[in-house]
């Protein structure tokens, strides 16, 4: 995983310039810009090809292990199978391509995502796959902050931020399929 080595942390007044062109993504039909399984604990691998499965989310990815402080057993949670995250969003905070998977979500799409266009129920099409989007919220937390910094954190928990998912959203599959790197990702 790359570090934040060299990288200044972006300031409250950038990241809100920012929030234009992010602003400006695709509503109904996107792009996959990146597939990002985690193996391990802070351990990423980025993929060409991925399988997302009705059971396990995307293969290869330790959501499954993980387990969840959202459910009362600790086990994964079911609607949080899928970490999203917008490409727009994470282009300027992380800066450098390179540093994308340090955000945590398995898939970056140019598309909005914001409540107003992807509410929970919402389906998505990439490659043969269909995934929907849940209620579970999806906020960033204080690996989030070390990695982006303080105003990062606040910049996607604002109220701007939360309208528009800047942090990303939660999905389940709900049909299995191949992903590719680049697949065009339709709203149904």
């Amino acid at each position: 995983m790359t570090s934040n080595e060299g990288i200044r942390h972006l300031a409250t007044e950038e990241l809100e310039a920012g929030l234009e062109h992010i602003r400006q993504a695709p509503r109904d039909h996107g792009r996959l810009a990146l597939i990002v399984r985690r193996p391990a604990v802070d351990a990423r691998q980025v993929l060409d090809v991925g399988q997302l499965d009705v059971s396990t989310g995307l293969v290869g990815d330790t959501w499954q292990v993980r387990g969840s402080s959202r459910t009362a057993d600790g086990a994964a949670h079911p609607d949080m199978q899928l970490n999203i995250m917008n490409a727009r969003a994470i282009a300027l905070l992380a800066q450098d391509p390179a540093r994308w998977s340090l955000a945590g979500d398995q898939l970056y799409v140019d598309l909005d995502l914001s409540e107003e266009n992807l509410p929970p129920g919402t389906r998505l099409a990439i490659g043969t796959a269909i995934i929907e989007v849940t209620a579970q919220p999806h906020t960033g937390c204080k690996k989030f902050m070390a990695r982006f910094g303080a105003d990062a954190l606040k910049f996607v928990n604002s109220p701007v931020g939360r309208a528009l998912h800047l942090r990303g959203i939660n999905a389940r599959v709900v049909q299995s399929g191949e992903i590719h790197t680049g697949d065009t990702v339709h709203k149904l």
